[in-house]
């Protein structure tokens, strides 16, 4: 355990470019024995001058590892739908089981379900919809799972198949 311990606190971290041990103490870590000599004050405050400047430098480090992380996560990120109560929605199927659907063929499943009505904004990223109760899933829905439901545009043809019909029925 001890050697697992040396070897992580004289590694190199890419955040800080430092190792922890280092970034803590000052110097870097060594296996063995040091004598300890009584020193003056002098060497103790330029110690922690040293020491200053390190945390200084492993702050900056730190401060645009931390940017470019941000950078790296905010790529991929879009901004959200604002919803209002009342607004209609369609709930993404993609993490429905298959017993949920009733469908033996994922394939087959719809990919969105509704349109359900938003109830109450819980906050920013989540909303509450008014389902119904076969549903089995909680009424709270996070917005990266609904789209805001569009109505028929007026004028377009909707084509309804024909009626079905049974024969020996009128």
């Amino acid at each position: 355990m001890a050697t697992a311990e040396f070897a992580f606190n004289n590694k190199v971290h890419t955040a800080t470019k430092m190792s922890p041990f280092q970034v803590n103490y000052g110097k870097e870590l060594r296996m063995g024995f040091d004598i300890r000599k009584k020193e003056k004050n002098e060497k103790a405050e330029e110690f922690a001058r040293e020491m200053k400047e390190r945390h200084k430098e492993a702050r900056v480090a730190l401060l645009k590892s931390q940017e470019e992380m941000k950078k790296q996560a905010d790529r991929n990120r879009k901004e959200t739908e604002e919803y209002r109560v009342g607004d209609k929605v369609l709930i993404s199927t993609k993490d429905f089981s298959m017993e949920l659907m009733k469908r033996a063929i994922k394939k087959l499943t719809e990919k969105l379900i509704g349109p359900y009505v938003v109830r109450k904004i819980v906050s920013e990223n989540m909303v509450e919809l008014e389902l119904p109760a076969l549903l089995r899933i909680h009424l709270v829905v996070n917005v990266r799972r609904i789209v805001k439901y569009r109505e028929q545009v007026e004028g377009q043809k909707k084509i309804l198949p024909p009626p079905v019909e049974v024969a020996g029925e009128k």
